[in-house]
């Protein structure tokens, strides 16, 4: 693996931590492939970009924010597709407060080089551990 797929994996997947956090769900394609499958405890089973923005757009919870800390990244590059695993904590919390919740993740992600850069294909999010504070 290059450094430079390590580096532009590694960026792919804090800008999924960002995009989450920052519910910029327009600016989707620059993290996922247009025919993404995603699968989490919270969403389920989505299937494309387009049902992941409608999805993230009905769940959205204006008063309740969200910081996702990914760390831990492993790559594994086969020529123009990679998998990659993180662990990540995220925390749920209203402006201004404490987290009242936490959580605890192991994201499996498979990651394919496209003309834009590197996109996440497959995603699938298990819930290691719930905190309800």
């Amino acid at each position: 693996m290059s450094a430079t797929d390590r580096l532009e994996i590694n960026v792919l997947f804090s800008k999924l931590a960002r995009l989450l956090d920052e519910k910029r769900w327009d600016d989707a394609h620059t993290v996922f492939d247009r025919d993404i499958a995603i699968s989490s405890p919270r969403n389920g089973e989505i299937n494309g970009i387009d049902e992941f923005v409608a999805a993230m757009r009905s769940a959205d919870k204006p008063d309740e924010l969200t910081q996702h800390m990914t760390t831990g990244l492993l790559v594994e590059l086969d020529d123009d597709k990679a998998t990659a695993s993180a662990n990540s904590v995220t925390y749920f919390f209203r402006a201004g407060e404490a987290p009242f919740r936490s959580a605890g993740l192991r994201l499996d992600c498979a990651a394919v080089r496209t003309p834009a850069g590197w996109r996440l294909r497959e995603s699938r999010t298990t819930l290691l551990w719930l905190r309800e504070e």
